[in-house]
Protein backbone atom coordinates (compact mmCIF):
# COMPACT_ATOMS: atom_id res chain seq x y z
CA UNK A 1 0.00 0.00 0.00
CA UNK A 2 1.48 3.42 -1.05
CA UNK A 3 2.63 6.13 1.44
CA UNK A 4 -0.34 8.21 -0.15
CA UNK A 5 -3.17 5.81 1.17
CA UNK A 6 -1.33 5.46 4.31
CA UNK A 7 -1.66 9.13 5.14
CA UNK A 8 -4.86 9.84 3.57
CA UNK A 9 -6.54 6.76 5.75
CA UNK A 10 -5.97 9.02 9.15
CA UNK A 11 -7.86 12.02 7.00
CA UNK A 12 -10.60 9.62 6.01
CA UNK A 13 -11.76 8.47 9.65
CA UNK A 14 -11.99 11.73 11.19
CA UNK A 15 -14.10 12.79 8.04
CA UNK A 16 -17.45 11.97 9.93
CA UNK A 17 -16.45 13.35 13.23
CA UNK A 18 -15.49 16.59 10.87
CA UNK A 19 -18.69 16.23 8.78
CA UNK A 20 -20.91 16.26 11.48
CA UNK A 21 -19.67 19.22 13.29
CA UNK A 22 -19.86 21.31 9.80
CA UNK A 23 -23.69 20.09 9.84
CA UNK A 24 -24.40 20.51 13.88
CA UNK A 25 -26.80 23.31 13.57
CA UNK A 26 -28.97 21.28 11.06
CA UNK A 27 -28.83 18.15 13.45
CA UNK A 28 -32.48 17.78 14.85
CA UNK A 29 -32.59 17.20 18.92
CA UNK A 30 -33.63 13.69 18.70
CA UNK A 31 -31.74 11.44 16.53
CA UNK A 32 -32.09 7.74 14.91
CA UNK A 33 -29.62 5.29 17.04
CA UNK A 34 -30.27 1.87 15.82
CA UNK A 35 -31.96 0.25 12.81
CA UNK A 36 -33.61 -3.17 12.64
CA UNK A 37 -32.93 -5.37 10.17
CA UNK A 38 -35.55 -3.82 7.59
CA UNK A 39 -34.18 -0.39 8.02
CA UNK A 40 -36.63 0.91 10.49
CA UNK A 41 -35.52 2.74 13.36
CA UNK A 42 -35.78 1.59 16.63
CA UNK A 43 -34.30 3.45 19.06
CA UNK A 44 -33.67 7.30 19.08
CA UNK A 45 -30.91 9.91 21.06
CA UNK A 46 -30.02 12.96 21.82
CA UNK A 47 -27.28 14.99 19.61
CA UNK A 48 -24.96 14.95 22.31
CA UNK A 49 -25.42 10.68 21.82
CA UNK A 50 -24.65 10.76 18.23
CA UNK A 51 -21.57 13.10 18.74
CA UNK A 52 -20.49 10.32 21.47
CA UNK A 53 -21.38 7.55 19.01
CA UNK A 54 -19.21 9.27 16.19
CA UNK A 55 -16.32 9.97 18.59
CA UNK A 56 -16.15 6.73 19.79
CA UNK A 57 -16.55 4.78 16.18
CA UNK A 58 -14.02 7.09 14.94
CA UNK A 59 -11.33 6.02 18.01
CA UNK A 60 -12.71 2.20 17.51
CA UNK A 61 -11.86 2.33 13.74
CA UNK A 62 -8.25 4.15 14.31
CA UNK A 63 -7.65 1.33 16.80
CA UNK A 64 -8.98 -1.59 14.40
CA UNK A 65 -7.04 -0.13 11.61
CA UNK A 66 -3.77 -0.11 13.82
CA UNK A 67 -4.41 -3.66 14.93
CA UNK A 68 -5.07 -5.29 11.42
CA UNK A 69 -2.14 -3.53 9.58
CA UNK A 70 0.48 -4.87 12.20
CA UNK A 71 -1.05 -7.88 13.49
CA UNK A 72 1.29 -9.20 10.90
CA UNK A 73 4.27 -8.34 13.40
CA UNK A 74 3.34 -10.74 15.87
CA UNK A 75 2.22 -13.77 14.00
CA UNK A 76 4.77 -16.90 14.76
CA UNK A 77 4.19 -18.54 11.12
CA UNK A 78 7.13 -17.91 8.50
CA UNK A 79 5.69 -16.16 6.02
CA UNK A 80 3.80 -13.86 8.22
CA UNK A 81 5.57 -10.79 6.75
CA UNK A 82 4.31 -11.57 3.35
CA UNK A 83 0.92 -10.58 4.10
CA UNK A 84 2.02 -7.45 5.05
CA UNK A 85 0.56 -5.53 2.10
CA UNK A 86 -2.93 -6.73 2.02
CA UNK A 87 -3.43 -6.56 5.75
CA UNK A 88 -2.91 -3.06 5.36
CA UNK A 89 -5.18 -2.81 2.33
CA UNK A 90 -8.25 -4.56 3.84
CA UNK A 91 -7.54 -2.64 7.12
CA UNK A 92 -7.88 0.25 4.83
CA UNK A 93 -11.09 -0.72 3.01
CA UNK A 94 -12.46 -1.49 6.31
CA UNK A 95 -11.97 1.64 7.54
CA UNK A 96 -13.16 3.47 4.57
CA UNK A 97 -16.19 1.18 4.70
CA UNK A 98 -17.36 2.48 8.53
CA UNK A 99 -16.67 6.16 7.59
CA UNK A 100 -18.37 6.12 4.58
CA UNK A 101 -21.11 4.43 6.59
CA UNK A 102 -20.85 7.41 9.40
CA UNK A 103 -20.84 10.10 6.79
CA UNK A 104 -24.38 8.67 4.81
CA UNK A 105 -26.12 8.56 8.09
CA UNK A 106 -24.84 11.93 9.49
CA UNK A 107 -26.04 13.31 5.67
CA UNK A 108 -29.25 11.60 6.22
CA UNK A 109 -30.04 12.96 9.71
CA UNK A 110 -29.33 15.97 9.22
CA UNK A 111 -31.81 16.06 5.95
CA UNK A 112 -34.59 14.46 8.62
CA UNK A 113 -34.36 11.03 5.85
CA UNK A 114 -32.91 7.98 7.02
CA UNK A 115 -34.83 5.87 4.11
CA UNK A 116 -31.36 5.04 2.09
CA UNK A 117 -28.86 4.29 5.67
CA UNK A 118 -29.83 0.35 5.00
CA UNK A 119 -29.33 0.34 1.58
CA UNK A 120 -26.49 2.55 1.39
CA UNK A 121 -24.80 0.09 4.54
CA UNK A 122 -25.20 -2.99 2.47
CA UNK A 123 -24.14 -1.82 -0.94
CA UNK A 124 -21.24 -0.62 0.60
CA UNK A 125 -21.18 -4.37 2.52
CA UNK A 126 -20.78 -6.39 -0.50
CA UNK A 127 -17.64 -3.66 -2.09
CA UNK A 128 -15.76 -4.33 1.17
CA UNK A 129 -16.57 -8.12 0.27
CA UNK A 130 -15.31 -8.03 -2.80
CA UNK A 131 -12.47 -6.23 -1.99
CA UNK A 132 -11.91 -8.96 0.94
CA UNK A 133 -12.09 -11.45 -1.53
CA UNK A 134 -9.46 -9.93 -4.23
CA UNK A 135 -7.04 -9.63 -1.02
CA UNK A 136 -7.96 -13.29 0.64
CA UNK A 137 -7.18 -14.92 -2.76
CA UNK A 138 -3.20 -15.24 -1.80
CA UNK A 139 -3.23 -14.53 1.52
CA UNK A 140 -0.55 -16.79 3.24
CA UNK A 141 -1.07 -19.03 6.24
CA UNK A 142 -1.17 -17.14 9.35
CA UNK A 143 -3.02 -16.97 12.96
CA UNK A 144 -5.36 -13.67 12.41
CA UNK A 145 -6.64 -13.15 9.04
CA UNK A 146 -8.74 -15.96 6.29
CA UNK A 147 -10.25 -18.65 7.01
CA UNK A 148 -8.18 -20.02 10.15
CA UNK A 149 -9.42 -23.61 10.70
CA UNK A 150 -7.63 -26.34 12.45
CA UNK A 151 -7.26 -28.08 9.21
CA UNK A 152 -6.02 -25.00 6.99
CA UNK A 153 -3.56 -24.10 9.33
CA UNK A 154 -2.32 -27.52 9.81
CA UNK A 155 -1.68 -27.96 6.18
CA UNK A 156 -0.53 -24.91 3.70
CA UNK A 157 -2.39 -26.82 0.14
CA UNK A 158 -5.44 -26.82 1.94
CA UNK A 159 -5.21 -23.41 3.18
CA UNK A 160 -4.18 -22.60 -0.71
CA UNK A 161 -7.38 -24.22 -1.99
CA UNK A 162 -9.45 -23.12 0.31
CA UNK A 163 -8.84 -19.33 -0.24
CA UNK A 164 -8.31 -19.41 -3.76
CA UNK A 165 -11.83 -20.56 -3.48
CA UNK A 166 -12.74 -18.23 -0.83
CA UNK A 167 -11.20 -15.35 -2.56
CA UNK A 168 -13.20 -15.59 -5.97
CA UNK A 169 -16.73 -16.64 -4.13
CA UNK A 170 -15.98 -13.53 -1.82
CA UNK A 171 -15.17 -11.41 -4.65
CA UNK A 172 -18.25 -11.93 -7.27
CA UNK A 173 -20.61 -12.41 -4.57
CA UNK A 174 -19.58 -9.29 -3.39
CA UNK A 175 -20.22 -7.68 -6.32
CA UNK A 176 -23.57 -9.36 -7.57
CA UNK A 177 -24.91 -8.50 -3.65
CA UNK A 178 -23.86 -5.07 -4.24
CA UNK A 179 -25.29 -4.73 -7.86
CA UNK A 180 -28.85 -6.46 -6.72
CA UNK A 181 -29.13 -4.45 -3.24
CA UNK A 182 -30.25 -1.81 -5.57
CA UNK A 183 -33.17 -3.66 -6.48
CA UNK A 184 -34.21 -5.49 -3.68
CA UNK A 185 -37.13 -3.92 -0.95
CA UNK A 186 -35.33 -2.43 2.03
CA UNK A 187 -37.95 -5.05 3.88
CA UNK A 188 -36.21 -7.97 2.57
CA UNK A 189 -32.23 -6.94 2.18
CA UNK A 190 -31.35 -7.37 5.96
CA UNK A 191 -32.30 -11.33 5.61
CA UNK A 192 -30.94 -11.57 2.52
CA UNK A 193 -27.61 -10.00 3.46
CA UNK A 194 -27.29 -12.75 6.63
CA UNK A 195 -28.50 -15.50 4.29
CA UNK A 196 -25.65 -13.98 1.70
CA UNK A 197 -23.29 -13.67 5.02
CA UNK A 198 -24.08 -17.27 5.19
CA UNK A 199 -23.32 -18.98 2.07
CA UNK A 200 -19.76 -16.90 1.23
CA UNK A 201 -18.86 -18.38 5.00
CA UNK A 202 -19.87 -21.98 5.00
CA UNK A 203 -19.23 -22.89 1.10
CA UNK A 204 -15.57 -22.37 1.94
CA UNK A 205 -15.51 -24.35 5.49
CA UNK A 206 -17.14 -27.25 3.72
CA UNK A 207 -14.49 -27.48 1.24
CA UNK A 208 -11.47 -26.61 3.10
CA UNK A 209 -13.06 -30.23 5.45
CA UNK A 210 -14.27 -32.31 2.02
CA UNK A 211 -9.97 -31.34 1.69
CA UNK A 212 -9.38 -32.23 4.74
CA UNK A 213 -11.19 -35.92 4.80
CA UNK A 214 -10.05 -36.60 1.56
CA UNK A 215 -6.30 -36.03 2.87
CA UNK A 216 -6.98 -38.08 5.62
CA UNK A 217 -8.55 -41.36 3.24
CA UNK A 218 -5.77 -41.23 0.70
CA UNK A 219 -3.25 -41.61 3.89
CA UNK A 220 -4.91 -44.04 5.89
Amino acid sequence: MNMFLRRIIWLIMLVPAIYLAILWKQIPPSVPMHFDLKGNVDSYGTKRDLLILILSLTALNAIMYLVVSNIYKIDPRKNAAQNKDRLKRIAFGVSLYLSAIWIMLIYEIAHNDVSMTMKFVFVAMGLLFALLGNNMYNIKPNYFAGLRLPWTLENEDNWRRTHHLAGRLWFFGGLIFAVITFFINNNLIGYIAISMLTVLIIIPIFYSYNIYKESKKSEA
